[in-house]
C-alpha cells in the first residue's frame, strides 16, 4: 500500500473535519447561548455551560455560579439548568427539587412560570436566526454595493485581444443602450447581442468616450459551489472558460445553455487561468433550485457562478440597507428550506436534496477552502437551517417542547409523564430514522 499517497486525502479529511467542528461549535455555541441568557433574564439559573459533550478539557466558574467548559466531543453542546436530572435530560432531578425552597424552584426550568420556560426553549432557535441575521449584514457592510453610476474599479483578466476599458470609467451605455440602475442590469445583458466585443460608451476623466472592450458578462468563474462538480475536478475562481467541447463560448449565456443542453453527458472544458490553458472534463449534475414564486425548477448544473468582466467600484450601505439584506437573506433560506421539504414529500423533487452530517461536513469543508468569507456565509446560512429544524413541533427539540407548553397553556396543566414518554420515545425515533435517511443519501445519492 502507498502509505504516502494517502497523505493528500488523509489532510483533506482532516480539513473536512475540523471545518465542520468549528462551523458546529459555533452554531451549537450561539444555540445554547440563547437558552442560557435568556433563561437567566427569566431568573432560572444555568448550573453548566458546555461546548461538546465527555470528558472536560477546560472549565471556569464565573460569578453567577456556572460553570462554562469545553468536552472532548465537540459534537453539540447544552446547558444544564438547576433541578435538571442530567445534562442532556428534560427530566427534573425529584431529590433535588424535594429539597429546594420556593424561591430555588423559582430559578429551576420545572419551577419556574410558563412564560419563563417557553421564552427560554426559544431562545435557542431564535438566537441561530440572530447570529445568521448578524452575519448576513455584516457581510454586505464588508463587501459594499455598487456605486451608482455604475463605475469600474478593476478589470478582470481576461484572454481578451481587445480591451479598451479602464478603471475608473463611468459606464453610460453598451452598443448604444443605455445603461440602468443596479437592479435592473440582469434585464440589460438579455438585450445586449451576443457578440465578442461591443461598443461601450465610458465617461472618462469627464469627458464622454468610447471603448471596444468583450462581452460584459463572460464566461468567467466568480465562485465554485461547494460540493459541486466543477470544484471536484479542482476548478478555481478567476478560470475563464473558452470553449466547451472545442466550440468557443465568451459569453456567461452560452456556458449555462451548453449545460443545460447537456442531460448530463460529459463536457470538454478548456479553461484559460493565469494565461495557462487547461482542459476538464466534468458531467453536470440534475440539481433541483428554488424559485422566487415557491417552486423549484430542475436544471443541469457544474457550479460555477458568473460575473461582470470588471470590479464595480462599491459604496458602503447604510446600517438599514445592511439589516435589510441580513433579514432577507435569513428568510429566504427558511423559505426555500420550508419549500424544498414539501416538495420532496410531495414527490416532486429529489429526496436526495436533503443532506446528512457527511454531506454538511464535505460543504462546510469546501466552503472552507474557498476563503473565510465563504465559510462565514456557510455558518450563517447552517446556523437558519438548524435553527428551523429546532422549530419543528417534534418532541426532543425545541419546536416540541414549545408544544408541550402550549397544551399546558390550554389545558392549564402538563401533559402526564406517561404521554411525555410516549411522545419523547416518538420523536427520538422519528430523529433517529430521519438521521438514517439522510446518511445514507450522503452515501448513495450521486
Amino acid at each position: 500500500m502507498d502509505i504516502l499517497g494517502l497523505i493528500p486525502s488523509f489532510g483533506g479529511l482532516l480539513y473536512t473535519i475540523g471545518a465542520f467542528v468549528v462551523a458546529l461549535s459555533v452554531i451549537v455555541a450561539i444555540h445554547e447561548y440563547g437558552h442560557y441568557i435568556v433563561g437567566r433574564w427569566c431568573g432560572i439559573k444555568a448550573e453548566v455551560f458546555s461546548v461538546g459533550f465527555g470528558p472536560v478539557l477546560w472549565s471556569r466558574r464565573d460569578r453567577h455560579g456556572t460553570q462554562w467548559q469545553v468536552a472532548a466531543l465537540p459534537f453539540g453542546g447544552y446547558v444544564k439548568f438547576l433541578g435538571d436530572a442530567s445534562a442532556v435530560s428534560d427530566r427534573a432531578d425529584e431529590e433535588t427539587m424535594a429539597h429546594l425552597d420556593a424561591k430555588a424552584r423559582r430559578q429551576t426550568m420545572h419551577g419556574a412560570p410558563l412564560w419563563a420556560r417557553a421564552a427560554t426553549v426559544a431562545a435557542g432557535p431564535v438566537f441561530n436566526f440572530i447570529l445568521s441575521f448578524f452575519v448576513f449584514a455584516a457581510i454586505l457592510m464588508l463587501r459594499g454595493v455598487a456605486a451608482d453610476p455604475l463605475t469600474i474599479d478593476t478589470i478582470r483578466p481576461l484572454p481578451a485581444a481587445v480591451q479598451e476599458l479602464q478603471p475608473g470609467d463611468q459606464l453610460l451605455a453598451v452598443d448604444g443602450r443605455a445603461v440602468p440602475p443596479m437592479e435592473e442590469l440582469s434585464g440589460f445583458l438579455e438585450s445586449l447581442p451576443l457578440r465578442e466585443t461591443l461598443d461601450y460608451s465610458v465617461r472618462r476623466d469627464g469627458a464622454e468616450t468610447l471603448a471596444r472592450a468583450p462581452y460584459p458578462y463572460p464566461p468567467i468563474a466568480l465562485g465554485i459551489t461547494p460540493g459541486s462538480a466543477a470544484m471536484d475536478i479542482d476548478m478555481r475562481p478567476g478560470d475563464v472558460i473558452r470553449a466547451i467541447d472545442g466550440e468557443p463560448i465568451f459569453a456567461f449565456s452560452q456556458l449555462r445553455d451548453r449545460v443545460a443542453e447537456s442531460d448530463g453527458r460529459v463536457l470538454l472544458l478548456e479553461v484559460w487561468r493565469d494565461g495557462e490553458t487547461l482542459e476538464f472534463a466534468l458531467a453536470p449534475r440534475r440539481m433541483d433550485l428554488p424559485l422566487s414564486d415557491g417552486g423549484f425548477e430542475t436544471r443541469w448544473l457544474i457550479g460555477i457562478t458568473g460575473g461582470w468582466l470588471f470590479e464595480p467600484q462599491t459604496t458602503a450601505p447604510t446600517l438599514i440597507e445592511a439589516a435589510r439584506y441580513g433579514v432577507d437573506q435569513t428568510i429566504y433560506i427558511i423559505q426555500s428550506s420550508l419549500s424544498g421539504l414539501y416538495h420532496m414529500a410531495a414527490g416532486l423533487i429529489s429526496t436526495c436534496n436533503l443532506q446528512g452530517p457527511i454531506g454538511i461536513a464535505e460543504t462546510s469543508g469546501a466552503a472552507a477552502s474557498q476563503g473565510w468569507l465563504s465559510f462565514i456565509w456557510f455558518i450563517a446560512v447552517l446556523s437558519t437551517a438548524v435553527g428551523l429544524l429546532n422549530l419543528f413541533p417534534i418532541p426532543v427539540l425545541d419546536g416540541g417542547h414549545l408544544v408541550f407548553h402550549a397544551w399546558e397553556a390550554l389545558t392549564g396543566r402538563p401533559p402526564s409523564d406517561g404521554a411525555l414518554r410516549v411522545m419523547m420515545g416518538a420523536g427520538l425515533a422519528l430523529m433517529g430514522a430521519l438521521m438514517i435517511f439522510a446518511l445514507s443519501n450522503d452515501l448513495l445519492c450521486p
